[in-house]
C-alpha cells in the first residue's frame, strides 16, 4: 500500500479503468512468481495486452523513484557502513561488495552474439554494490552478456560516486574480475604467506554478502532466476525489470519483509554465479594500499 500511494499519481491517468492497486499488485507478483503473464491474467482480472501496458506503466512510474531506494552510502553513513562490514571478517574501510549477475533473456535477433555469455547462454551482466545487510548501494543495469565486469565498472558511475569520499579511505571487494585499485581491494592471486592467505579468507567471507545478496534478490524475485527461464523481453525492458527488483528488494530490507519460503524451510532458488577472472592490469599505487590490509592479519 506505501507503493500504491507513492505510484498513484501517475498510475490514474495511463490506465484509469484500473485501480492503482490492482496495476500494482498485479506487477508485484508477476516480478515474484516468474510467471508467464496469462498467470496474472487470470488472476487480476484482465487481459494480457492489458496487463503488458500495465507493466510498462508502473515500471516507469517505479523506477522515476529510483534515487530514493537505491542509495550509495553517503559520508555521514560511512562509519555504520564501515563497521557492519568489519564485523563480517575485521577488514577494515569496507563500505561495499561488487560483482556481476547474469540475467538470462531471449537475445534480439540483431546483435544476438554481443548478449551470449562464455558459457554458452544469452544474458543481460547486471553489476551490483551492496552493504554488509545485503542492502542494494548501486545497480548498473544495461550490458549485455558478454561484456566484462570489469569493462562495465569502468563505465559505470561507481568509481565518479567513490573518488569524493576516498579522503575518508573506503574500499570496495571485489574478485578476479576485477583490477586491485586503491579503492577496490581484490585477493592475491598467489599467496606466499601466512597473512596473504589469511587476507583472502577474510575477503572472501566478506565478498560473501554480495553472493548472499543475489540468492536474496533471486529467491524473492523469480522471474530473475534461471529456474523461471529467460524472460520474453526486449533488453531495454528487461533492464527496467532488473532495477525495479532491486529497487523492491531494498523496501523490503527496509521494511522487514521475511522470505516466506526461506523461513518455512522450502528450497528457494539461490544465485549460482561463480565467473572465471581473467588479467586485469593492477593500478600501481594500489599494491601499498593492499600490502597495508594484509599487514592487519600479520599479528
Amino acid at each position: 500500500m506505501e507503493l500504491v500511494a507513492q505510484l498513484e499519481p501517475e498510475l490514474l491517468p495511463a490506465t484509469s479503468a484500473i485501480p492503482p492497486a490492482v496495476q500494482v499488485l498485479s506487477v508485484l507478483h508477476y516480478l515474484a512468481s516468474g510467471s508467464f503473464q496469462v498467470t496474472v491474467d487470470l488472476t487480476a482480472g484482465m487481459s494480457q495486452p492489458m496487463f503488458s501496458n500495465v507493466l510498462r506503466d508502473v515500471l516507469c512510474a517505479l523506477i522515476k523513484h529510483m534515487s530514493s531506494y537505491i542509495q550509495f552510502p553517503r559520508r555521514a553513513e560511512l562509519p555504520t557502513v564501515k563497521a557492519a562490514f568489519y564485523h563480517v571478517e575485521h577488514i577494515p574501510h569496507v563500505i561495499g561488495a561488487i560483482y556481476g549477475t547474469h540475467i538470462a533473456l531471449v537475445p534480439p535477433r540483431r546483435n544476438e552474439q554481443v548478449y551470449r555469455h562464455r558459457t554458452n547462454f544469452h544474458s543481460v551482466n547486471v553489476q551490483v554494490v551492496c552493504l554488509a545487510n545485503q542492502y542494494i548501494s548501486h545497480v548498473t543495469a544495461r550490458y549485455p552478456g558478454s561484456v566484462h565486469d570489469s569493462y562495465i565498472l569502468r563505465n559505470s558511475s561507481v568509481p565518479h560516486m567513490i573518488a569524493p569520499l576516498q579522503r575518508d579511505r573506503v574500499w570496495l571487494v571485489g574478485d578476479f574480475d576485477y583490477p586491485n585499485l586503491p579503492w577496490l581491494m581484490t585477493p592475491v592471486r598467489h599467496p606466499t604467506s601466512a597473512a596473504e592467505d589469511h587476507y583472502n579468507e577474510a575477503h572472501g567471507h566478506t565478498r560473501q554478502v554480495i553472493q548472499r545478496c543475489f540468492g536474496l534478490l533471486k529467491a524473492r524475485f523469480c522471474c530473475l532466476h534461471v529456474c523461471g527461464g529467460a524472460l520474453l523481453y526486449n533488453p531495454q525492458k528487461l533492464c527496467q525489470i532488473i532495477v525495479a527488483c532491486c529497487m523492491l528488494h531494498n523496501l523490503s530490507l527496509r521494511r522487514y519483509i521475511p522470505l516466506l519460503d526461506a523461513e518455512e524451510g522450502v528450497a528457494v532458488p539461490v544465485a549460482d554465479e561463480g565467473e572465471m577472472g581473467i588479467d586485469e592490469e593492477d593500478d600501481e599505487d594500489a599494491a601499498d594500499s593492499r600490502a597495508e590490509m594484509i599487514g592487519h592479519y600479520l599479528d
